[in-house]
């Protein structure tokens, strides 16, 4: 497995990160040191070609980038693939809210794909935005577009807010 990316001249270490940092950063200050290469990022986004692209409070956009490795039988993405965007972003929306000592877990992701997504494909957006963020549950919805802004797909996630016992 690769240990480092290097994308728009930064070096990332990719790995979990520190739970130091969860007890004494917010969300929004662990993507912000993560983009700035001083926290290590998710390995996942190496497989599944996926980049992490802007945060602000309650707000995550990534780019992904399809690949003839995630073909499904019929010649297109596979909704494995686009599930994952999904996911991210609209988790990571949840994640920028949290306060330290916080930490989250998806509990429902829904996923709507309406049309195909091609290998031969752009790079393509996704970008995830909070509904509600509670004491115990978050809820975020998003959409995934295309190089021309066309809606690929949509979704929701709903997630657990914990604190460490």
């Amino acid at each position: 497995m690769t240990d480092t990316i290097t994308e728009y001249g930064k070096t990332h270490t990719l790995g979990a990160l520190p739970k130091k940092a969860f007890h004494e950063m917010t969300g929004l200050d662990i993507f912000e040191r993560m983009m700035a290469g001083e926290l290590p990022a998710p390995p996942i986004m190496v497989h599944s070609n996926i980049r992490m692209k802007e945060f602000s409070d309650g707000r995550a956009v990534f780019i992904g980038q399809p690949a003839k490795e995630f073909l499904n039988p019929l010649g297109t993405v596979h909704g494995g693939w686009i599930s994952t965007l999904i996911d991210t972003a609209l988790s990571c929306a949840v994640h920028t809210t949290l306060q330290p000592g916080e930490f989250y877990t998806t509990t429902s992701l829904t996923v709507n794909m309406v049309r195909p997504l091609h290998a031969t494909s752009d790079e393509v957006i996704c970008e995830g935005r909070i509904v509600h963020r509670g004491s115990r549950l978050a809820t975020s919805e998003g959409d995934l577009r295309d190089a021309n802004g066309k809606l690929i797909a949509h979704g929701t996630v709903s997630c657990m807010i914990m604190k460490p016992s």
